[in-house]
């Protein structure tokens, strides 16, 4: 039963293993892969992170180190406690030049007023208890959750049996995958059989049944046939800052890691922090896209795609993520601190339907620009502690009946509230999920990779905070943009905001001295690079799109034979085969884009070598007078064929999106997003 899907894994591996060194040059050299959030503890359990011995050393004893006095580990309550050695770090090495001294004060800061606000009626944590909000998965959890999420459940359940539905599923997905992304599943499935026997299920087969070698010849074709999931050979003409999508990154990453290994080359220091790789995408003739563009069907099927391709980079890297479960926590059912972001769409939906980003994050970010943002120190000075406290229980109390006086609140409060609106979330921005994830991102041997795990991460977030987190980086990059007059760069913005996205109530007394300095520069690292490539991060690499694309001619193609199998009708076939076939117009070098939200119902347009979408939209609107709505409110949509819907980047070149899918229609309608 199972072996019949997983045989594909082994059509796609070929016997390929990724090694899991744990003495690789990028191993675990960037301290814990913990996080956290200031309401509630939500990040790792200290058992769960790496060799506190491999940490970040601070450059010197006024910068990268906490002053005496500045930091809270001095306070008096505080555990006495050695520096940690110093040790400089590879992974680390474009932070050495940080001023970490605002990190440390905006930590002590935090601590300062965590107190007060968990003590406080209308903001924070109001009433709700400290409680864990995440806990290590048993032996054997992960994986089954790991697979159960990657739409595999039916790997290892045997109540799925009789699902003929799920199993076509799986045999379309695990048929579509890389060697690599087969080689992440292999992996779990033999890990879970394993722990199963511990268990003595005598139900369980051995693994090397279930993933049987196949036939050489088998092997080899598919060897051979290396791109016919339509990828790319890696090849080495593309540049350090261009960036490849069209090729899986966990097979760029193992490209890369043989070729170091067989040369022997000693990964170098990273750029300085002011100098960060301009990195681009390489030209895609077809399109690029972004999140929003695809139908939720097929979104769903890119993010089974996703969670195994970031798993596999991983692995790849040798980096084995520990995974956490939230847990269900009694939250507020309402209110503005301290509410599940979920909670606050939901009240804020049923305002303004549509609503991505709850109101009051926008609003604080919106009054803190009007203000202006040429404010020195806009985000690291903090507002008082007193005011900024009652403030958010006037909030509370007001925000939605139109009567908290904005016109009273100065910049630095605003900014404060801003920070207890983020850190004060129940669950981190981020996600219990994939927290560590985030941080383990510091591990991975080069920038190009590492941009590369967080575009996976940021997929898999959660749409809500996906959207949040979006709103939040290209706020910080307009106070960026600033920097002449508010003395606020790159740099400074991550470290200031990064304890407040990742440290959560309780952490410093889960680590030690050693991971907590660690965690400053790997946290201020990983926000400087959300802001920095925030453009990139946020879009859909090709090789993920190509991918879907492949699932749905698969599903089709076996939903043809088993009408075939069940001896549908020959007229119905050749209707069918009809529906299908490549328009007349299309074989004479035309398409026609209907338009049925307008008057003007349909065109032709000529496909030449270099019309693009957004030029087919410029020419309906010459044509049809009667459109109220402007170009940018327009999209040209790509639908049926091998997508379900795609939204069309302005700059896609139709004649070669069209070879690559003939049968699509096209049609102009008002943007969905």
């Amino acid at each position: 039963m199972v072996s019949r899907l997983v045989y594909y894994l082994h059509l796609r591996t070929g016997h390929y293993a990724v090694q899991q060194s744990q003495n690789t040059h990028h191993g675990d050299r960037n301290g814990p892969s913990t996080a956290a959030s200031c309401t509630k503890p939500t990040g790792p359990e200290p058992s769960s992170q790496p060799n506190p011995n491999a940490v970040a050393c601070p450059r010197s004893q006024h910068s990268s180190s906490p002053k005496p006095g500045s930091s809270p580990r001095h306070s008096p309550i505080s555990r006495s406690r050695a520096r940690p050695p110093c040790q400089r770090c590879n992974s680390q090495d474009s932070l050495d030049e940080l001023e970490m001294d605002d990190y440390w004060k905006e930590v002590e800061n935090i601590s300062r007023t965590g107190g007060e606000s968990a003590r406080g009626e209308g903001g924070g944590e109001g009433e709700v208890p400290e409680e864990e909000q995440q806990k290590t998965s048993e032996e054997g959890e992960q994986e089954e959750a790991w697979l159960t999420e990657a739409g595999l459940a039916r790997l290892f359940d045997d109540s799925l049996a009789a699902d003929q539905d799920q199993e076509e599923d799986s045999s379309v997905f695990l048929s579509t995958l890389t060697r690599t992304q087969a080689a992440a599943v292999e992996r779990r499935v033999a890990s879970l059989h394993q722990t199963l026997r511990r268990r003595n299920r005598q139900h369980v087969p051995d693994v090397r049944d279930i993933f049987r070698p196949p036939e050489k010849d088998d092997e080899l074709s598919k060897l051979k046939g290396g791109s016919e999931n339509g990828q790319k050979d890696v090849t080495s003409s593309e540049t350090e800052t261009e960036l490849n999508v069209e090729v899986a990154f966990s097979e760029q990453a193992l490209t890369y890691r043989d070729n170091h290994q067989r040369l022997k080359v000693n990964t170098g220091p990273s750029s300085p922090d002011d100098k960060l790789p301009n990195f681009k995408l390489l030209r895609d003739k077809t399109g690029q896209t972004r999140i929003g563009d695809l139908s939720p069907l097929d979104m769903k099927k890119v993010l089974r795609v996703v969670l195994v391709e970031m798993t596999a980079l991983f692995d790849t890297a040798g980096i084995d993520l520990k995974a956490h479960k939230a847990i269900k926590l009694k939250t507020k059912e309402s209110g503005l601190f301290g509410v599940p972001l979920a909670t606050l769409l939901d009240q804020d939906q049923r305002r303004v339907s549509g609503t991505k980003v709850p109101f009051i994050l926008q609003r604080l970010m919106s009054h803190i620009e009007e203000e202006g943002l040429d404010t020195e120190g806009l985000l690291r000075i903090p507002g008082a502690a007193t005011r900024v406290k009652s403030l958010c229980q006037e909030l509370e109390s007001s925000f939605y009946d139109g009567m908290f006086p904005w016109q009273q609140l100065k910049q630095h409060d605003a900014a404060s509230l801003l920070k207890m609106f983020i850190r004060e979330l129940p669950h981190p921005l981020l996600t219990v999920e994939y927290l560590n994830a985030f941080i383990a991102v510091n591990k991975l041997p080069t920038k190009k990779q590492q941009l590369q795990a967080l575009n996976l991460l940021v997929l898999l977030l959660p749409e809500a905070n996906r959207d949040t987190l979006k709103a939040m980086v290209e706020f910080f990059q307009r106070v960026i943009d600033h920097q002449a007059k508010n003395k606020m760069t790159l740099n400074n913005v991550s470290v200031v905001m990064a304890p407040n996205i990742f440290m959560f109530k309780g952490f410093r007394s889960k680590v030690t001295e050693q991971q907590e300095f660690s965690m400053a520069t790997s946290t201020a690292n990983i926000v400087r690079l959300l802001i920095r490539y925030q453009n990139l991060l946020w879009t859909i690499p090709k090789f993920i799109v190509t991918q879907v694309r492949h699932q749905n001619m698969e599903s089709q193609r076996k939903q043809n034979k088993e009408r075939a199998v069940r001896k549908l009708l020959k007229k119905m076939t050749t209707e069918k085969t009809s529906e299908k076939a490549i328009p007349e117009e299309g074989s004479q070098g035309f398409i026609r884009v209907q338009a049925p939200q307008f008057s003007k119902v349909s065109m032709a347009v000529q496909l030449t070598e270099e019309i693009q979408a957004v030029d087919v939209l410029t020419r309906f609107l010459s044509q049809d007078c009667s459109v109220a709505v402007k170009k940018e409110e327009l999209c040209l949509y790509e639908i049926g064929g091998n997508i379900k819907e795609r939204c069309l980047d302005g700059e896609t070149f139709m004649k070669d999106l069209f070879q690559l899918n003939p049968t699509a229609e096209w049609v102009i309608k008002v943007a969905q997003k």
